[in-house]
């Protein structure tokens, strides 16, 4: 086992717990859990994206190659994803955050479609669960397994990322459109006759 995977294990696992309560958030039925949950979210995902961000700066202010600069290396595949966790989750989270505590007076205060449907948004979940993802091949390499697979399963590996990425994301989206047409005022059939039609 390296010794840079004590250095991954914790940001591999604030990235993987933000991913699995991000998951939950539109199963919440009430506008005070939806809050405390969307509070928990964006706790978590600051932590994650801090340590993020202090593997590299600790590598920085470091001379010569050292254990923070192997860990920084297995973050390369989960950057992409962790900005646009914090250039579009946040924002998002945040904003659930605050539309469910202005609904969240009373503890048993149903949370209203809309606000599950904005909690089911494929950019909340998504970039956070592949940031998660994205971690498990440093995790794999840094505890030394990889040598056991070889590089003839790199191509395998990457087909398996990419179509479990791809359900992901149509999970979300359909999971969205489901309440964001629950949310939808219904149509009110008009009086008016249709045109053309026979009047006796």
């Amino acid at each position: 086992m390296q010794s840079h995977l004590a250095l991954l294990l914790p940001v591999a696992a604030v990235w993987l717990a933000a991913g699995y309560l991000a998951d939950g958030l539109p199963r919440l039925r009430h506008a005070r859990e939806l809050r405390q949950q969307a509070g928990r979210l964006l706790a978590l995902t600051f932590t994650g994206l801090g340590l993020t961000l202090a593997l590299p700066i600790a590598g920085l202010v470091t001379v010569g190659p050292t254990v923070a600069d192997r860990a920084a290396d297995g973050l390369t595949l989960a950057a992409v994803p962790a900005l646009l966790v914090a250039g579009c989750t946040v924002r998002r989270l945040r904003r659930l955050w605050a539309g469910a505590g202005a609904l969240a007076v009373a503890a048993g205060t149903p949370a209203p479609h809309g606000l599950r449907a904005a909690a089911a948004h494929p950019l909340i979940g998504l970039p956070l669960q592949v940031t998660g993802l994205a971690l498990l091949p440093a995790m794999i390499t840094a505890s030394g397994a990889g040598q056991y697979l070889g590089p003839s399963a790199t191509g395998p590996a990457i087909t398996i990322a990419a179509l479990a990425v791809a359900a992901i994301g149509v999970r979300h989206a359909l999971r969205h459109n489901r309440f964001a047409e629950r949310a939808m005022p219904e149509r009110v059939a008009s009086p008016r006759p249709a045109a053309g039609a026979l009047h006796v």
